[in-house]
């Protein structure tokens, strides 16, 4: 069982480190080794084997979760462990999570009760279509439209960048529907995978493996029974949603960066240089310690704003600051673990090597580092004037 000194923090529960240490054991066992050349087959896997676990209730909320209210801490602590085990299954309990979010938040009792306890269970795969070929990091900017005939929205447009694109079984859809102008006027869908004029329009390979994909509709008929919340709602909805998750991505590159760190002293202890270990040379004492510093000041960001949104506060800041900082120092740490390899840390299929492909990405997706940056300023300056 690895240390985790981080659970004796005042920002967790009891529960909290008998869940994550439970956590940890079981992927050490079920998830760690698990990998393959078919990633779709392989993200599957994955998926069945967290909900038999049922570690995917903790991903959804209401009846069909650990608890009514989606338990963010639990939710960061899942994805540190998973991630530092497996990226892909980090990706796997992710997405359930983010792509049920909604439905989680805002949905029907009818749309939990169809949704939900699958989600949970393992037995459907779940996707949040949200981003654009232009329209990524400014959301209000959508194109894909819809429009209401009768008892149906009738969608048309592009989606893209979609994660579990391809494989999901259901996909929440934020369109256009006029309301108002700009993001006042997005509603939100479930769509079906098997629903006409619903179509996967490219699969996009990207240096760490996992199931992404471009989403086409045309004329693609949903009943208005599938919106979730109110019409022109879809933004808040989407905002809630990546409110939650979003400190959980800087919680997954926290699990690469303790990942990469213990890798780091495996080999600066065993690897042998000029009648001395490399852990014997000062320099790679102060990268280490450095190293370390940087994985817990960002810890501290990513559970501060866990806990500020678990006693119901807003954490629009604390959650950018944690995501930033998160994300931006795993980089300068897992990057740190390749050069302390040397050749071998560029080799394929090692760690590290894995490790710095995985990270890249938790840099954009889920509000690029400038936008965070931003989000940022903008809530200092709005703090400042009032």
């Amino acid at each position: 069982m690895r240390d985790q000194p981080h659970l004796d923090w005042p920002f967790f529960d009891e529960g909290h480190g008998v869940f994550a240490a439970e956590l940890d054991g079981w992927a050490r066992e079920h998830v760690a080794h698990l990998h393959g050349p078919d990633v779709d087959a392989a993200c599957r896997e994955l998926v069945r084997r967290l909900g038999n676990g049922g570690w995917l209730r903790h991903a959804v909320g209401g009846a069909h979760g650990e608890q009514e209210v989606i338990d963010t801490r639990a939710i960061c602590l899942a994805r540190e462990t998973l991630a530092y085990h497996n990226g892909l299954a980090d990706f796997a309990f992710a997405m359930q999570g983010l792509g049920s979010g909604a439905i989680s938040l805002q949905g029907t009792p009818q749309q939990q009760e169809r949704y939900l306890g699958r989600v949970a269970r393992g037995e459907a795969i779940a996707a949040f279509a949200l981003s654009e070929p232009e329209a990524g990091s400014d959301v209000a900017n959508l194109q894909c439209a819809a429009h209401v005939e009768g008892d149906h929205a009738v969608l048309n447009g592009e989606k893209t960048w979609i994660s579990n694109g391809g494989i999901a079984d259901f996909y929440v859809v934020f369109c256009r529907t006029g309301e108002a102008p700009g993001p006042r006027g997005i509603s939100a869908f479930i769509v079906d995978a098997d629903t006409p004029g619903f179509e996967i329009a490219e699969r996009i390979e990207v240096i760490a493996p996992h199931p992404l994909a471009t989403l086409r509709f045309r004329n693609c008929k949903v009943p208005l029974s599938q919106r979730i919340g109110a019409a022109g709602e879809g933004f808040k909805v989407a905002m809630r949603t990546l409110d939650v998750f979003r400190t959980s991505v800087a919680a997954a590159a926290l699990g690469f960066a303790r990942r990469a760190l213990d890798e780091a002293l495996q080999r600066a202890t065993t690897r042998r240089m000029f009648n001395q270990t490399l852990a014997d040379f000062q320099l790679t004492q102060a990268k280490l310690a450095q190293m370390a510093t940087t994985i817990d000041s960002a810890a501290l960001l990513v559970y501060r704003a866990a806990w500020m949104r678990d006693q119901g506060r807003t954490v629009t800041k604390e959650a950018a600051m944690a995501k930033m900082a998160a994300t931006e120092g795993a980089q300068q740490v897992i990057d740190a673990a390749v050069q302390m390899f040397g050749g071998q840390g560029v080799k394929s299929g090692e760690m590290v090597e894995q490790l710095y492909r995985e990270i890249r990405s938790l840099r954009i997706y889920e509000g690029a580092t400038e936008v965070q940056q931003l989000i940022i300023a903008r809530q200092l300056l709005k703090e400042m004037q009032a």
